[in-house]
């Protein structure tokens, strides 16, 4: 069997990840487990209990800081002016498809987009993306708030992950499709889930048998979060996860060969230089 050329070609990154932002992702991610799972990783008898409504605007001021940080050593990496543009176009796309089906069932069509720009483009710019893209559509649609930084952090763990997905090279074609359809729908879905934790703090006994207890063990409170989150935010997850499925299939082709199509002729590894006047 002959590969096409698209397969044979070697993967091109926009973002080629060093050791430095490997390490500064890994503290992020970190941070960010610790930021969203808090209710479930401090003991029943700490103190961190009497906190349940300070420590989420706590860890968003922290992760806004972590966030540059990462944007700063993924740009010191290989984030050339070529990138910046792509980053720019693309992420700019994601934050006005963003507001198309606002209120209707979840359907939210920027998250196809980054599955697909991430598999294409690396883990790398597939974060540097997804918390970009989250907040440009946040400036757009008026959504700023101690919820935006957990939404950066978790569309870039989205779109990394798309990014991290085996095959970038030898895997096309239908098989390719599926694989990012049924990533996006499992991500779509733990996008929610996730989301659900920076909030459902917040409920202190507005709703007993659903909200967060402080002091309860972790058994008593995961069961509560499990009951929030089909209560809540069940039906509008499906909608996203389904509208992803749904526009990867449909769009998914030929999006993938426009962005790899724009990455062969952007050549992210090839220096930009500028010819002075007259050479």
């Amino acid at each position: 069997m002959t590969l096409a050329p698209e397969a044979r070609a070697p993967r091109v990154r926009a973002v080629r990840l060093g050791p430095r932002s490997v390490a500064a992702l890994a503290l992020v991610t970190a941070v960010g487990v610790i930021a969203f799972g808090w209710p479930f990783l401090a003991p029943p008898a700490s103190q961190l209990g009497a906190h349940a409504q300070d420590a989420p605007w706590l860890f968003a001021g922290l992760l806004i800081l972590l966030v540059a940080v990462v944007a700063a050593t993924i740009s010191e990496s290989d984030l050339g002016p070529k990138a910046v543009a792509t980053l720019g176009v693309l992420a700019a796309t994601g934050a006005a498809l963003r507001p198309i089906g606002a209120g209707t069932a979840g359907i939210e069509p920027m998250f196809f987009l980054l599955v697909l720009s991430g598999r294409v483009l690396g883990p790398g710019f597939g974060f540097a993306l997804g918390s970009v893209t989250m907040f440009a559509s946040a400036l757009l649609t008026g959504g700023v708030g101690p919820w935006l930084p957990f939404q950066m952090l978790s569309m870039g763990w989205f779109a990394m992950g798309a990014g991290l997905l085996p095959g970038p090279v030898r895997l096309r074609g239908r098989a390719e499709l599926l694989l990012l359809a049924g990533y996006g729908f499992l991500a779509s879905l733990a996008y929610g889930t996730v989301m659900n934790l920076a909030g459902w703090p917040f409920m202190g006994a507005t709703a007993s048998g659903i909200s967060f207890h402080p002091g309860d063990s972790v058994a008593a409170n995961l069961a509560r979060f499990a009951a929030y989150c089909l209560a809540t935010s069940l039906g509008w997850d499906l909608g996203r996860a389904l509208c992803t499925v749904v526009l990867t299939f449909a769009l998914g082709p030929a999006v993938l060969r426009a962005l790899r199509r724009a990455t062969r002729r952007a050549a992210f590894e090839t220096p930009v230089t500028f010819d002075g006047p007259g050479e």
